[in-house]
């Protein structure tokens, strides 16, 4: 093929490959044990496939509505309101959405123009500064305390003018694993309180959380509820994280604006899934069990890197744990995990690519929702170190 002149200029120069793939390819050529890339290493419920299956075969494989099927936005809202204790329509207040980061691009596309500035609470799930920069608005970070991955209210405040348009949180964090609290959420509504600023809310861990923490939606606080669009995720709490079903809820004026731009952008999300989705959410056990379901997993896996080398805090939520190598090598955390992977058969997640200023804090992630002998297999070639 001749070589076209380029006449392109990148509205993203600065990125490349997520690290994602790139460590799962890596983990594919070394054959190493992929604790790297955060999806589950076990099967869905088998009733939900035949559920999709089910729909599929009634012949609901068409266009959904673009909000997204009536029925599931129904059971979304009594889920909503039986977890969080306030109502949300399924007619002007939800939408289904094609996986939570095109919820959450939606959502900045729709709300953040140019010169508008977004307060990013870092380390930040790659996705996020992207979307804001190809909305034309500013990110402005903000570091968690490296030590408790807690937010400094006072210094967080300073950030915080005219300009901001939107403040981005997300609970339980990834890749920290931490939670924000009651306090964290009733600081946050009064710095919001009689301001312009919208908050955008990535809970797809909602329901991963573990020592009986309770997950601090944004929506159990009404003056947050009114300025917010919260995203979640059905791949997270059904370990589906290919079939890319998500949601947004918000209020009314704020969903009109979110649905203008997911009109364009996707239109509707896969039919009989939705449809599927919808009855398997009167299985409530499917989503209340899970804390129960991944604290087993996060404590055996715990006990089995508690005879390594690393320094560990137990993760409060998601289903990933931080290990701290500092006392085990100076190597850069890009450089250390890619070594794990070549000479040790186990891939993980650089902490550093969380940040803009690619911080190194000595920590890598490692994602557990996988089968205990696979965790046992990663345990054990990396107590040779």
């Amino acid at each position: 093929m001749p070589k076209f002149p380029s006449i392109v200029t990148s509205k993203l120069p600065a990125v490349q490959t997520s690290i994602f793939s790139v460590m799962s390819k890596l983990a594919l050529e070394h054959k190493a044990i992929n604790l790297s890339q955060g999806f589950p290493g076990f099967d869905c419920s088998p009733q939900l496939v035949d559920l999709v299956e089910k729909y599929m075969r009634k012949g609901l494989n068409q266009y959904a509505p673009m909000p997204g099927v009536q029925v599931l936005r129904e059971a979304i809202s009594t889920k909503t309101e039986e977890l969080y204790s306030i109502t949300y329509d399924p007619e002007t207040e939800i939408t289904i959405t094609s996986g939570a980061t095109q919820a959450l691009f939606t959502a900045i596309a729709a709300l953040v123009r140019d010169g508008d500035e977004v307060i990013v609470i870092e380390p930040a799930y790659d996705s996020y500064v992207p979307a804001i920069e190809l909305a034309g608005g500013k990110p402005v970070f903000f570091q968690l305390n490296p030590d408790t991955f807690s937010i400094n209210w006072v210094e967080f405040q300073k950030l915080v003018n005219q300009r901001t348009r939107m403040i981005l949180i997300n609970t339980p964090h990834n890749p920290t694993g931490s939670a924000l609290s009651a306090a964290d959420m009733m600081k946050l509504e009064k710095l919001t309180n009689k301001t312009d600023i919208v908050v955008l809310s990535d809970e797809v861990y909602e329901h991963i959380l573990f020592d009986k923490l309770e997950h601090q939606s944004v929506a159990r606080y009404p003056k947050l509820a009114e300025r917010s669009l919260i995203v979640s995720s059905f791949g997270k709490t059904f370990h589906t994280t290919g079939w890319k079903i998500g949601y947004c809820l918000g209020p009314a004026n704020l969903m009109a604006e979110f649905r203008k731009v997911h009109q364009f952008l996707v239109f509707s999300s896969n039919t009989p899934v939705q449809y599927a989705i919808a009855e398997y959410l009167a299985n409530k056990d499917a989503y209340l069990q899970l804390p129960s379901f991944y604290q087993k997993k996060r404590d055996y896996f715990i006990h089995v890197f508690g005879q390594t080398k690393f320094g560990l805090k137990p993760s409060p939520g998601t289903y990933f744990q931080l290990l701290d190598y500092s006392k085990i090598s100076k190597e850069k955390d890009t450089d250390f995990a890619v070594r794990l992977t070549k000479e040790f058969g186990v891939a993980s997640i650089p902490v550093s690519v969380f940040y803009h200023k690619k911080t190194d804090s000595k920590f890598l992630r490692f994602c557990f929702a996988k089968h205990e002998d696979e965790l046992e297999k990663a345990a054990e070639k990396l107590i040779k170190l």
